[in-house]
This record gives structure tokens, sequence and C-alpha cells, in this order.
């Protein structure tokens, strides 16, 4: 004989017996702000860091007339704002935005592709156009950078779910470093260059990084993420090809041009764009319902005994 039990039948059952644990998460309930504040801020420590690391190496290279510190040097002062830039959008109050692994990934394989395959097609499109090529720069180095974070939407999009903006500024990250990287050797070798060209290339072009590379691939890859993610697909597509074209015709007008007024305001509008994205990003990350850990529930379904 078979009779249907239901676990809270008696005092003793499972539901009787476990209190109501209000701190326990629920599948609505926002994540928890539990990331340690060193991390939360590890953008100002990399920026602080980096400075004294830069002018440290840079005080001993010219103090020992040493050559061999010179590749130091570039690699400090080419990193440290992208650094910075890419920490202040992974770091959330309630952790990372993306899986660091897949952000470091991203970042060497982006910037290694992404040099590679701008310098071979500008070198081809200056024997072919001339100086006319210039107009096809923001064309080829936008789209360049792209192709990594698309092998990481295809292969990676669970992990990095609401992660767009940073796979964006990552792959940026490396590829900006290793332009200015070029550019300071380029200083340095130049026939009015020398060891200050060097450092003024190195400034200059760090502190515009938020304003270039950094903030057109970020913010075209967060429209990407968004078309993948969101439910209103037309919607998706349109901001998508804003933020993409928008890349391209800022990256030209920078290129194209020597006019201080507009790289000021190529500059203001592009930061003020990744900081937008950085928050919003911040913020949807938080509030993204926290993940449940428990199994199903105790006593949702009946308990048979035999008899």
């Amino acid at each position: 004989m078979t009779t249907q039990l239901s676990p809270a039948a008696g005092p003793h059952s499972p539901s009787a017996a476990a209190p109501h644990d209000p701190s326990a998460a629920s599948p609505h309930s926002p994540r928890r702000i539990s990331y340690p504040w060193h991390l939360r801020l590890a953008w100002l420590l990399a920026l602080v860091g980096g400075v004294v690391a830069y002018v440290t190496t840079f005080a001993i290279m010219l103090l020992t007339s040493n050559p061999t510190m010179l590749p130091t040097v570039l690699l400090v002062g080419a990193a440290v704002i992208p650094l910075t830039v890419l920490l202040l959008a992974q770091s959330t109050a309630a952790g990372p935005l993306a899986p660091g692994r897949i952000v470091l990934v991203t970042a060497a394989a982006g910037g290694l592709f992404g040099i590679c395959a701008a310098g071979l097609e500008e070198s081809l499109a200056g024997v072919a156009l001339g100086r006319a090529s210039i107009l096809l720069v923001g064309v080829i180095e936008e789209t360049a950078k792209l192709v990594v974070p698309l092998i990481v939407l295809a292969l990676a999009h669970r992990v990095t779910r609401g992660g767009g903006i940073v796979i964006g500024i990552a792959s940026a990250t490396g590829f900006a470093v290793l332009e200015t990287m070029g550019y300071g050797f380029d200083a340095l070798l130049a026939r009015n260059g020398g060891l200050g060209a060097l450092d003024a290339t190195l400034v200059l072009r760090g502190i515009l990084v938020p304003a270039g590379h950094v903030a057109w691939t970020g913010a075209v890859c967060a429209a990407l993420w968004y078309l993948v993610e969101t439910s209103h697909s037309g919607r998706g597509a349109l901001a998508l090809g804003a933020a993409y074209v928008g890349a391209i015709v800022m990256h030209t007008a920078w290129d194209a041009t020597s006019g201080v007024v507009l790289h000021v305001g190529i500059g203001v509008v592009s930061v003020a764009v990744l900081l937008w994205l950085i928050l919003a990003a911040h913020r949807a990350h938080v509030r993204r319902p926290a993940p449940s850990a428990a199994g199903p529930r105790l006593g949702s379904a009946p308990l048979a005994r035999t008899a």
C-alpha cells in the first residue's frame, strides 16, 4: 500500500524545521556588494603606481645612459593610462564586469592582431591611393580592433554578458599600447628627436588614449553586446550602426585635420560617452539578479512510503 505524505505534514519535516533565512539570495535579488575595496580601486593604484614607475625608469635611463632601459620606458609609458581606464571599466562594486582571463587574452590578442592587420592594410592602401589613404585609416583600424572581440562574443558570450564595454576597451588597450610604443620609438629616432621627444610623445599620447582608441572601440563593443542581448533587435542594430559609423567618422576627422578646436571637441565627446557607458554597465551589473545556488526546494514533490 502506498501513502502520499506531504513534507509539511509534521513538525519534523524539513520545511517546518528550517527557519527562513532573510539573507538568502533569491533569483530576483541584486548582487551583494562585497568586492574588496583595493580591487574596486585598482584603477587608481595602477595610475599612481604607473606614473611612479614611468618617472623612475626614465630617470634611471638618463642617469645610467643605459639603452637597454628603453623598452621598459616605452612599455610603461605607453601602458599606464590605457591600463588605468581598463581597470576602471572592469571593477564594479559587485565584482569584475568580465572574467579577468578573457580580458587579458583580449588585450594581448586584440592588440597584436589589430596592429599587424592595420599596419599591413594601411601600407597597401598607401601604395594604391597615396596620401588619400589617410581617409581609410579610420575604417581599417576600427575594423581591425573588432576582430578579436567578435571571436570572444562568439565563444564566450555567456560569461561576458553585459561586459562588452570592457572587452572593447581591452582590445583597444592592446592596440593603443603597441601603437604608442611605435610612435615613441619613431620620435626618438627622428632627425630632431631624442629623449625629450620620446617623453613628450608618450605623455601626450597617453593622455589622449581615453579620447581615442579606447573610447571608440569600447563604444562599438558595448553596442555589439547590446545587440546580442536585447530583445529589441531594431534598436540594437541602430545603436551598433551609430557607434561604428561614429567611431570611424571621429577617427578619420582626428587623423585628417590638425585643428585644436576639433580635436578638443572630439575628445570631450568621446570621453563623455565612454564614462557614460562605463557607469551604465556598472549599474546594470550591480542590479543584475544574483545567481541562485539553491537546488530544488524540499517538499516540492510528495514523498512516497511503501507499506
